[in-house]
């Protein structure tokens, strides 16, 4: 094993400022494990957190991106979690094993402030992570940790979404390819909105039922009511904020469940108070989840074996062009390959 790795980092905030840095291996503590980077899959959030902070305060030189699969190549003292050869997985907030949410001050998240995942190796605590799901690619187990699991809060662990439902999912990225295949393996009717004809036809091959154009349809509550004979659906994926929450407030059924994901419009929303309390409507924040719901997550996926999907993987080398790839929009998700097994 060599003694120097490559590592990508920014000295101050800025995504033109990436740059590929030669490192000394980390250093192995107790608790730890060194593990051998194979992939790591960005998020919105990883874009925001190396452009403006995101305000979260970080210690420069910074490596972005949380996600991460790989291989452990050695464990620390007292490490008994895992063993040297096992197919390891990020979780993204640091402290929450189960149990009630932590703040961020007590439970802090690694691609920002803790420093994230792009370097062919990182020593990382062996409580950080949790084993790959054996069905999946390294490339393919990259994209659980943040994307996969705010879809299975949102809807298995929290919304508890069942046969005879209706979901609807806004968008096409990864968490909501993600919410697009968890829900229809639990037996719901999948609504998707989108503003492209072909994202739509090809999240329907996935397990969707409709699909809502919304640039023709930009009231699209409307044709939600239509689909489900006047009725709501069960559970709405937030993924938009501002004035589109107005919407799924209206498309929910009585009684029904938003869940509040992204921020792709806007990072405030509005909504008519009385239409929320005529509809008992639960609107509910969701911030990825704990280690545990990770580790329910990887069983069904083996169990259902269900596939991410991967809009394009990109070399080590080409870093830059993935975020790029990020701020353009993607169907699905974005991978780096860092090295193979």
């Amino acid at each position: 094993m060599t003694n120097m790795i490559n590592r990508w980092e920014i000295q101050s905030l800025g995504l033109e400022k990436l740059m590929l840095a030669s490192v000394p291996l980390p250093v192995l503590k107790a608790g730890d494990v060194l593990v051998k980077v194979e992939a790591v899959s960005l998020n919105y959030r990883d874009g925001e957190v190396a452009q403006n902070g995101m305000g979260v305060p970080l210690t420069f030189p910074f490596t972005p991106a949380s996600d991460m699969a790989g291989t452990i190549v050695a464990v620390g003292e007292g490490v008994t979690r895992f063993a040297v050869g096992e197919r390891v997985i990020s979780i993204c907030i640091t402290g929450w094993v189960d149990g009630a949410p932590l703040s961020w001050a007590v439970a802090p998240t690694q691609g920002g402030p803790i420093p994230g995942m792009l370097a062919e190796y990182v020593a990382t605590p062996a409580e950080w992570c949790v084993r790959s799901p054996k069905s999946l690619t390294p490339a393919q187990a990259s994209t659980l940790p943040i994307a996969a699991l705010t879809a299975w809060m949102a809807l298995i662990e929290l919304g508890h979404v069942h046969a005879g439902q209706t979901v609807v999912v806004q968008g096409t990225g990864g968490v909501s390819l993600f919410a697009v295949q968890l829900a229809a393996a639990c037996g719901a009717t999948v609504i998707v909105t989108s503003s492209s004809d072909e994202k739509i036809e090809r999240a329907i091959k996935l397990g969707a039922t409709h699909g809502i154009n919304r640039s023709r349809v930009p009231e699209w509550q409307s044709a939600v009511l239509e689909l489900t004979d006047g009725r709501g659906a069960d559970h709405i994926l937030e993924m938009a904020g501002g004035d589109n929450v107005r919407r799924s407030l209206e498309a929910v059924v009585n009684g029904g469940r938003i869940s509040v994901i992204g921020l792709l419009e806007s990072d405030k929303f509005t909504a008519p108070i009385l239409a929320l309390l005529g509809s008992r409507a639960s609107i509910t924040g969701i911030s990825v989840g704990p280690r545990r719901a990770l580790e329910d997550l990887v069983r069904m996926i083996d169990l259902h074996l269900i596939k991410p999907v991967i809009d394009h993987t990109y070399s080590f080398a080409e870093v830059p062009q993935a975020f790029a790839h990020l701020n353009r929009g993607a169907f699905g998700k974005v991978v780096i390959e860092v090295s193979r097994s």
